[in-house]
């Protein structure tokens, strides 16, 4: 891994722009694990009463009323997006590119950029954000900020559910409210997300033909549309640019651009504390 990881500090110290694509594995780096010891510790009342054993099998649950479903979620919300990260690594990218000019894509919804100080300006969220609500139906392409409410659930849920008074309602149509998550057809894709995509369209024209970086951290094959099969087309029109793929155990490139590859096989916590 020495020899790669020496070449892509290199790159990194070279780059005229760095857009990074970030994935799960990301902030599974960072300590957001949704299996094992954090999830027995936070949901081992969920997981004895409906029977599943991770927290995202737990969102997909058809539990019977909104008041479990909201129990579960708000939990969920609380500890994915509003609680620290456990680990410190967003802090330590951010010090990687906070002095270059950088864009980041991301598929990850917990808010970790912006929380450890990256620029809001340069993030664009495609898949929405645990920290919005949105109309079930929905009736618009509105979203609305959720952490009063969210911890307002937390706090007063009992016996797996919340009092019904704190069920969220769309205040257009009075339809359910439920998580802003591109999970199907109902995405609201609000304002911000819109000005997010388009300063990110602006960002890749301004440094067309530039010496550009472009980094995936933490990206599996899950939507491999949004980040990694861009990130391999704008690698092979570019001569100058270098596309470098930091993902413990899943790590590919096409041949047209294997010798613009970086290809390292570790976790993106290890690679970043060694740049």
């Amino acid at each position: 891994m020495s020899a790669q990881l020496d070449r892509l500090s290199t790159v990194l110290d070279m780059a005229e722009a760095v857009v990074i694509g970030a994935g799960a594995g990301l902030s599974t780096a960072a300590g957001y694990t949704y299996t094992g010891e954090r999830f027995e510790r936070l949901f081992s009342d969920f997981a004895k009463r409906y029977g599943f054993s991770d927290m995202y099998s737990g969102g997909f649950y058809p539990y019977d009323t909104l008041e479990e479903y909201w129990a579960f979620w708000s939990r969920y919300v609380m500890c994915n997006r509003y609680e620290p990260a456990p680990k410190p690594v967003y802090e330590q990218l951010l010090s990687l590119v906070c002095d270059r000019d950088y864009f980041v894509l991301t598929t990850n919804v917990d808010h970790c950029f912006q929380r450890a100080g990256f620029d809001k300006q340069r993030l664009f969220y495609t898949q929405g954000d645990y920290g919005l609500f949105q109309c079930s139906r929905p009736c618009c392409q509105e979203t609305w900020d959720n952490e009063k409410t969210i911890r307002a659930m937390v706090e007063r849920q009992q016996n797996l559910r919340i009092p019904s008074e704190l069920i969220p309602h769309c205040p257009n149509c009075g339809a359910p409210m439920t998580m802003n998550l591109r999970c199907d057809g109902t995405f609201a894709e609000d304002k911000g997300w819109h000005k997010a995509a388009s300063r990110y369209g602006d960002f890749l024209r301004r440094h067309e033909g530039m010496s550009t970086l472009f980094i995936e951290l933490g990206v599996g094959g899950n939507t491999p549309g949004i980040i990694k099969y861009p990130f391999w087309k704008m690698t092979a029109a570019n001569p100058r640019a270098t596309y470098a793929c930091v993902n413990l155990g899943e790590t590919a490139a096409p041949v047209e651009i294997d010798t613009q590859s970086i290809l390292i096989d570790a976790s993106a916590d290890e690679v970043i504390s060694l740049l």
